[in-house]
């Protein structure tokens, strides 16, 4: 990836809308831009436009004269953009036609298509924001809730890089004096007590753990809580999912085992997402498509962090039920009694001993009775009690963790070489190491492969 390069790239989701938006980025976008526009009335020369107008106007193609779309053209100029280059983003219609035209011309000019993520990659590159968040950015256009989203936000706005930034300004401040002992050895320099470096290296070490410990939040808040809905066959599964979704999402009938594969969607449970897996149900199948949907199933239940084992109260107990009891006895879950709305032949004080102290919820997912109180008793089984919140700084990647117990492991490394009277070069060593884990997360110390694993994830033209 070159900076010099101007960019561009269709910035709004592929389809039919009202507007989409075509966006340059570089040192030539202005330039390019206006080869292949025509303002209304006349202006100034392109050049002097003011920075951060929109003009309104046709993209005409320069060779055929050809009028391709009515548009709004928007010149920000270097550096108070989001990549601190001058940026063009021209407002089309939202047909992909139009917009396809567009960018084409864009191309034809001199722009490169931009790689995914690029747009933001250079807005890190060029020191505008530092690589949590960077990494945000992805997660506000991802978020399935309210929290989810104000944990992105707060990111967004620097909360995680604020408390990283303060703990590797004590490390450096640390370093700094260990070092000098190293290279001016006969120097009359103050150096700290022992008594008071250990100090410092404590309270440091349990504001990482902090931190760290914030991961489990973090990911609920991200990529909330992955739930699968077991059973046997036909004891309302896929009712039960479309009455949480409140919509037919999955089909339902009378002949068991209808649904021959997973399904998966998103509720959102008290500021959680939750990502409902509807499964098949659980029997010796019948063929092998069933049998691979019953596969498929299993895994789904050894993957999930909760479950919703749902059994049919107007039928006795069956052998299904009792085994997919033993199964999940060791997760987290929450036994449905469905279809309560039909003469009762399974009793509560019946499965008390069964299902030992997970909570039973009795439901109609037909009749929608029991809906709330399903609901309630998932947000209890998440929260534990506990309200999540997304306030303050929260660790949301798994590479921020596995970054921050390295530097936990450096830094107690130092303090049990400060303990043993090891040399100073060993000392100064965990530190730069405790440092550098640190300065991966928001980007100070980087390679090629990780910043092209974080913007794989984003869309072209974000």
């Amino acid at each position: 990836m070159s900076l010099d390069d101007t960019i561009a790239a269709i910035s709004t989701p592929i389809g039919e809308g009202g507007i989409g938006i075509v966006r340059l980025s570089g040192k030539d976008a202005l330039t390019i831009a206006s080869k292949i526009f025509r303002p209304s009335r006349p202006m100034t020369h392109n050049s002097r436009l003011k920075t951060h107008t929109i003009h309104y106007g046709h993209i005409v193609d320069p060779e055929s004269d050809d009028i391709i779309d009515e548009v709004l053209l928007t010149f920000m100029k270097a550096p108070a953009t989001y990549t601190r280059e001058d940026i063009v983003e021209i407002n089309c219609h939202g047909g992909i036609v139009p917009l396809k035209n567009v960018l084409e011309l864009c191309l034809k000019e001199g722009a490169r298509l931009a790689d995914p993520g690029e747009f933001t990659k250079r807005a890190f590159l060029n020191g505008r924001i530092d690589l949590t968040q960077a990494e945000a950015v992805i997660d506000i256009i991802r978020a399935k809730t309210d929290r989810s989203l104000k944990a992105a936000m707060d990111q967004l706005r620097g909360s995680l890089s604020l408390r990283l930034n303060q703990i590797r300004d004590k490390l450096i401040n640390l370093t700094a004096y260990i070092e000098a002992h190293i290279d001016f050895p006969d120097e009359e320099i103050d150096i700290p007590s022992r008594e008071w470096v250990e100090a410092e290296i404590t309270g440091i070490i349990i504001e990482i753990k902090d931190l760290i410990k914030s991961f489990d939040k973090g990911k609920v808040l991200r990529e909330g809580i992955s739930t699968a809905i077991i059973g046997r066959p036909n004891v309302g599964k896929s009712s039960l999912l479309n009455a949480l979704l409140m919509e037919d999402r999955a089909i339902v009938t009378e002949i068991p085992g209808t649904t021959r594969d997973i399904i998966e969607e998103f509720v959102n449970i008290d500021g959680i997402a939750l990502k409902i897996v509807d499964t098949a149900g659980i029997r010796e199948a019948k063929d092998l498509v069933e049998e691979e949907g019953v596969r498929r199933s299993l895994r789904a239940i050894d993957g999930a962090d909760l479950v919703l084992l749902v059994i049919d109260t107007s039928e006795d107990l069956k052998e299904e039920d009792r085994t997919l009891l033993e199964k999940v006895k060791d997760k987290k879950g929450i036994i449905v009694l469905n279809k309560i709305d039909l003469p009762q032949k399974i009793k509560e004080n019946g499965l008390s001993k069964i299902i030992g102290e997970k909570p039973l919820v009795r439901i109609s997912a037909i009749k929608g009775s029991g809906l709330k109180e399903l609901r309630q008793t998932i947000a209890n089984l998440i929260f534990e009690g506990r309200v999540v919140s997304p306030e303050g700084a929260i660790v949301t990647k798994l590479r921020h963790r596995k970054a921050l117990l390295d530097a936990k492991e450096d830094l107690e490394n130092f303090r049990n070489s400060l303990m043993e009277d090891q040399s100073s070069e060993f000392l100064a060593l965990d530190l730069r190491e405790a440092l550098d884990h640190i300065g991966e997360i928001v980007g100070i110390v980087t390679t090629e492969d990780i910043l092209d694993r974080i913007f794989s994830e984003f869309c072209i033209g974000k």
